[in-house]
């Protein structure tokens, strides 16, 4: 994590103002989580946010649960989020990803991938260094992925880019009970 205290910090329920308690009504009623109750200050972009994010991790997006998550989970370890890297680990599981599997995330492409997933953390990479994929990579992605997929990768990329410059920026901290990654103190 880069700070070790949020610039804002979560509003308790106390806090809310109606605009932000609705902001946050989708989340219920189970637990809201930080970055949720952080982006709520400004209630009118946390409903745009939750749109699109939505869109990203809903069947919508044509890639599947456990590929998805490899860009999500390159993403976030890319750019040093370790609030990302934290939530998106449990999910990954949930998604089909073994605990070896995520470690080799970190790692990269080169990491005994199969060509799919060589392919879909090269895109990663790629976007991330130069918010642009290159024909080798965009061809190896169009032997394993459908157009739409392929654009499911730019925007899935994109988007946790996004939410993990939020979370670097703002200070998001880790909810409660969460442990931060090794790999992802002291940044």
């Amino acid at each position: 994590m880069r700070l070790t205290q949020p610039r804002f910090a979560p509003l308790s329920d106390a806090e809310l103002t109606s605009e932000q308690a609705e902001a946050l009504q989708p989340m219920r009623p189970g637990p809201v989580l930080n970055i949720f109750r952080t982006l709520a200050r400004a209630p009118k972009a946390l409903t745009r946010f939750n749109a699109w994010g939505g869109y990203i991790l809903s069947r919508r997006n044509d890639l599947a649960a456990r590929e998805r998550e490899i860009v999500i989970l390159r993403t976030g370890f890319l750019c040093k989020s370790g609030y990302e890297w934290t939530q998106h680990k449990r999910i990954g599981l949930q998604s089909g990803l073994t605990e070896d599997e995520i470690n080799r995330i970190k790692a990269g492409p080169e990491a005994h991938w199969s060509a799919a997933d060589a392919a879909l953390i090269r895109a990663c990479d790629e976007l991330h260094a130069d918010q642009f994929i290159g024909e080798a990579t965009w061809s190896e992605l169009g032997k394993h992925f459908s157009d739409k997929q392929r654009m499911d990768v730019v925007f899935t990329t994109g988007q946790y880019t996004q939410v993990s410059m939020i979370l670097n920026t703002f200070g998001v901290q880790l909810d409660a009970g969460q442990t931060l990654d090794p790999d992802l103190q002291g940044f």
